[in-house]
């Protein structure tokens, strides 16, 4: 089977190859999926040139590239609640390639009748961090306004629709007025084009009628910045650093936290999984049934990437910020296609 392995860490995208390995079997209590369609994250660049923290310890070469998929279940042990045929997403490292094993204690979900495999293939590895983040003990109160950065990308947009959904009043910051225009369809009351609007923390005193946010998501690395925007006891909640790199990490005087009384609170949701595992049941058991109802949909990139060899350019578009919602590889003819009934 063709799956794109990471031999050794890349300078660019370009040296990725999709290579032939040998198709996985699986053992009894085992589930073997036929991946239709894989998500592509940022954390994916990061992996692909060795530069993300779990490099030195949890992922090294040779792997097997790609975090979340979709796909058709084609045998399963008899005491999974699966069975072949049915369509699953998920995430898992090792998503892009043809076929994978999972065990079949592993959280999979049932893929909603309206969805294709390539909407929902875009979810499992964004939507519960942004999820688990904002249910943080304290987090978000009756009332809270939320200032969501990146607003159009695949953590932003999730965080858009679940703030929207649960009723709390949104904001976003976003590269383009196109950008803006997607985060406010899904949700946000208003959302800034940081580029048109370089000074964009005073439009948002100004959206809040001069008291700035309850709470700052921050995916970017923008904190310094989002105090000046941050109400008195704030909370900036800090979830990534996609926007900066080890050179130009962030460095936020301490004075100005202590003057708002401000929280900085840090999320990471594989860290979580790994110390406290029961909280990604939690996560999950709020949002299917968020997923179900209709309050939360899939966003997929317009830019069509059909099959394996189109990774490279997938991550490259997603390291250059033109994507917006999730960039999706299609691995299989009818990946795009809705799925009839499960």
């Amino acid at each position: 089977m063709k799956a794109v392995v990471v031999d050794r860490y890349v300078e660019n995208y370009g040296e990725l190859r999709v290579s032939e390995v040998a198709k996985p079997k699986a053992k009894d209590d085992e589930i073997l999926i036929q991946v239709k369609a894989a998500g592509v994250n940022f954390v994916d660049t990061l992996y692909a040139r060795g530069l993300h923290q779990n490099n030195r310890r949890h992922i090294k070469p040779p792997f097997t590239l790609g975090l979340e998929f979709a796909g058709l279940v084609l045998s399963s042990p008899t005491t999974s609640p699966f069975r072949p045929g049915d369509g699953v997403f998920g995430a898992y490292a090792g998503s892009y390639s043809e076929y994978i094993v999972l065990p079949s204690s592993y959280p999979v979900y049932r893929v909603p009748p309206s969805w294709s495999y390539a909407e929902a293939a875009g979810i499992a590895a964004t939507l519960p961090v942004s999820y688990g983040a904002l249910s943080l003990p304290g987090v978000l109160k009756p009332g809270s306004t939320v200032l969501v950065h990146a607003a159009a990308g695949g953590l932003g947009l999730a965080a858009v629709q679940i703030c929207s959904a649960l009723g709390y009043r949104v904001f976003g910051t976003a590269g383009s007025a196109a950008k803006c225009r997607l985060a406010g369809f899904f949700g946000a009351e208003a959302c800034i084009d940081y580029e048109a609007d370089p000074r964009w923390w005073d439009r948002v005193v100004s959206l809040t009628d001069g008291n700035g946010v309850d709470v700052v998501f921050d995916s970017v690395g923008l904190v310094e910045q989002s105090i000046k925007c941050l109400a008195h006891r704030g909370r900036a909640l800090v979830v990534g650093f996609a926007g900066r790199n080890r050179e130009n990490l962030e460095k936020v005087a301490m004075n100005r936290v202590l003057l708002k009384q401000a929280s900085l609170i840090g999320y990471r949701f594989g860290e979580t999984g790994r110390r406290y595992p029961h909280e990604t049941t939690i996560i999950w058991e709020a949002l299917l049934p968020l997923i179900k109802s209709g309050r939360i949909k899939p966003a997929v990139y317009d830019r069509e990437y059909r099959d394996l060899g189109s990774v490279p350019r997938a991550l490259e578009h997603v390291a250059s910020r033109k994507v917006w919602g999730k960039a999706v590889i299609l691995i299989d003819d009818d990946a795009s296609r809705q799925r009839a009934s499960l």
